[in-house]
């Protein structure tokens, strides 16, 4: 890896806004409407930081759902979009470091297991369309997280080299395609008491505390090397 980063790349959902309420929310609807009406908090967190549509793949086959996984990927993707509509928080540490990069000059991209149309309506929704101008869904390459594919990805698309780009996580599957892409990684851990997990290992930065811990200057100092 470079010693020092020319580009960041952001994951969306539990990184930069508060979407997995919606997204437990959209999967429990769904479940719901095909007869699986125990599905609860702690069985979402077991798919945090997994494309929505591997998620979908898997509850299929442990719940033995007939619909195929097209239309239950639909009907998930229609709801979060209700629901995100509605509103979608964005942490307020998360927001200020994007800002403070981009007033930087940094390249920065999005790189997330999210539908393409997810991602630009929680950015618009969140004022930071602007500012994320590139933007990767797991749609749109051939596996998702934990393999490297999204970051690689946008590393392409901002024209930096894997080894020039910083990942800012939540989850153990993105630090873990962070470590795989070649790239460092900032990690603030969504799920309370994830910091163990082995894939945070490769971390150069961890916020153990997550969110409630996180310091964008303290984030932004280290990515730039400045302290």
């Amino acid at each position: 890896m470079d010693a020092s980063p020319a580009a960041v790349i952001f994951d969306l959902d539990g990184t930069l806004v508060d979407s997995e309420p919606h997204y437990f929310e959209a999967g429990r609807r769904v479940l719901a409407a095909h007869g699986v009406t125990d599905f609860g908090w702690e069985e979402h967190t077991r798919f945090i930081g997994i494309s929505t549509g591997e998620t979908m793949r898997t509850l299929r086959e442990e719940h033995g759902i007939a619909a195929p996984v097209e239309q239950l990927l639909a009907e998930k993707n229609r709801s979060y979009l209700e629901l995100a509509g509605q509103s979608t928080s964005v942490f307020p540490g998360m927001r200020a470091l994007v800002e403070q990069l981009h007033a930087a000059a940094w390249p920065l991209a999005v790189a997330s297991g999210s539908s393409r149309e997810a991602i630009d309506a929680v950015l618009d929704g969140a004022g930071l369309a602007p500012l994320l101008p590139v933007r990767v869904s797991a749609e749109e390459v051939p596996q998702g997280k934990p393999a490297p594919d999204v970051f690689l990805a946008a590393a392409g698309r901002l024209g930096v080299p894997p080894g020039g780009c910083a990942v800012v996580e939540d989850a153990p599957p993105g630090a873990e395609a962070a470590r795989r892409a070649g790239m460092r990684c900032v990690a603030v851990p969504y799920v309370r008491g994830s910091q163990d997990d082995p894939w945070f290992a490769s971390a150069g930065l961890l916020f153990p505390g997550g969110q409630g811990e996180f310091d964008a200057e303290r984030a932004f100092a280290w990515i730039t090397g400045e302290g």
